[in-house]
């Protein structure tokens, strides 16, 4: 079996589009709809929504999961190729279950599919639920036939609500006398993107639509795609440009000069736009994000099934303006916000829509750039990247030799700095005796090794990455 063989990782299942457009896909659809019907969280004859984004081999997974769908007695609803909050937005707001096929930001050969019970996106008790019965299922060929199912449209209906809720997130013509480039590639959010910018009065440039599948990572921008954002910033005269990943869970946002703002910082500002109360955000989050507000910050694993899960335990704390988002700066609503008499209701998944609505409407309230708006926030200049093909095995070593002694991470960081402290929370992160910070950790999503550096300057983070996946890439197993 290939290193990248269908397993949950940090959201949702993931592997190669050649295995989860056969069996993989019908096996963990069944699995699904058992787990819901097991745990009395749907009755015989419930519908369950099905969404895709626009890769190549989503329309066949996701004919495939209709009709086991169907084989297990729901019912299934074709949401067609929307963007994930939106599909989850309608599911919860019908109280069904709902079924995403995407790989988000991975590879095009690679896909993915998300699981959403009634009350919202599945956690990771339910994800070892689910792998539990597709491990005593696998076998029945009943359960793992490949058919191609249909079912009927409801992708109308799931558009317009996700446009009635962010329509009403700003006043009207929030954003007018800005001229804004909506990068469209080929994320399910491009359509959406433009009709709701165009709603608050902006002038809209639309950018770089592709009918072959870019996957766009908000995380660890491409050098491909910063040369395309500069050159578009500057042919266009244009005062923000906004994207986002392939299901639309994660935004991109870039400034004047084409330069993206970190999802992180995206984050902060939407904390702020807010005023949140509770911020919930994975340990690769900036470290000047406890500093930078008056709200209180709980730290998670990576992932939103942990955010989501800390989310949930604030609320029930009684906690009031709780929302968390990600370093990629997918944001989640854990509770209802007031926003001068604006109501938005919770949305426990990540979404891209709401972060980009707050910065831009940010910077046109107070008439400044978005640049001059990254200025106002003093945080540690952060950068990520990660080394792609990076096999499962090595990552697991790596970090086994980096935490069986001081000696090992010691020696391998020699290069680097010296270590001053060791976080453990998900990955290793290392507070360097200068105060800059390195974090390597393997995604969860594919064969990748992912690194987090922070520092005081542009140069040096850039200069410590740039050392710190070097370091990476070189080390084998053999040498330990």
């Amino acid at each position: 079996m290939s290193n990248v063989a269908p397993k949950f990782g940090t959201s949702g299942l993931r592997g190669l589009a050649a295995e989860l457009e056969g069996k993989v896909s019908a096996l963990y659809a069944t699995a699904f709809t058992r787990y819901l019907l097991d745990r009395t969280l749907c009755a015989s004859g419930a519908k369950i929504a099905i969404g895709r984004d626009f890769r190549d081999s989503s329309p066949a997974i996701a004919a495939t999961v209709i009709s086991a769908v169907k084989r297990a007695g729901l019912v299934p609803l074709d949401c067609g190729t929307v963007p994930t909050p939106a599909l989850a937005l309608f599911a919860m707001n019908n109280g069904i279950g709902a079924i995403m096929i995407t790989g988000s930001h991975i590879p095009a050969d690679r896909n993915g599919i998300k699981f959403y019970r009634p009350d919202g996106e599945i956690g990771k008790e339910d994800e070892a639920a689910i792998s539990a019965l597709a491990s005593q299922l696998e076998n029945d060929p009943a359960v793992v036939r490949v058919d191609l199912g249909f079912a009927e449209d409801f992708s109308k209906s799931v558009e317009q609500l996700f446009l009635t809720r962010n329509m009403s997130v700003l006043p009207p013509q929030a954003l007018a006398g800005q001229r804004i480039g909506v990068y469209q590639h080929s994320t399910v959010a491009r359509d959406l993107f433009v009709d709701i910018l165009r709603h608050y009065g902006a002038e809209v440039i639309p950018l770089g639509r592709s009918e072959t599948f870019i996957p766009v990572d908000t995380e660890a921008v491409s050098p491909d795609t910063f040369k395309k954002l500069a050159t578009w910033s500057s042919e266009y005269g244009l005062d923000a440009i906004i994207s986002a990943d392939g299901d639309g869970d994660r935004p991109l946002v870039a400034d004047e000069n084409g330069l993206p703002l970190r999802g992180d910082l995206l984050g902060l500002i939407t904390a702020r736009f807010l005023s949140a109360e509770v911020v919930v955000t994975p340990v690769t989050s900036n470290s000047g994000i406890e500093a930078a507000g008056s709200f209180g910050v709980v730290r998670t694993k990576v992932g939103s099934p942990f955010v989501i899960a800390a989310m949930e335990e604030a609320v029930a704390d009684g906690q009031k303006a709780v929302l968390g988002f990600e370093a990629n700066g997918g944001l989640m609503l854990g509770s209802p916000f007031d926003l001068d008499g604006r109501s938005i209701a919770p949305l426990p998944t990540r979404d891209c829509f709401v972060p980009v609505l707050a910065v831009l409407a940010l910077a046109a309230r107070r008439k400044t750039t978005l640049s001059g708006i990254v200025g106002e926030f003093n945080l540690p200049i952060a950068v990520a990247d990660r080394l792609e093909n990076y096999p499962n095995e090595k990552s697991a070593a790596l970090m086994a030799f980096l935490r069986a002694s001081s000696t090992n991470l010691g020696d391998f960081l020699r290069p680097i700095g010296q270590v001053s402290s060791t976080t453990d929370i998900d990955g290793l992160r290392i507070t360097l005796m200068t105060g800059d910070v390195i974090h390597f950790r393997p995604s969860g999503n594919a064969p990748e090794m992912r690194c987090y550096v922070e520092a005081a300057n542009k140069e040096k983070a850039d200069t410590l990455l740039a050392k710190g996946l070097e370091a990476a890439s070189n080390w084998q197993p053999s040498t330990a």
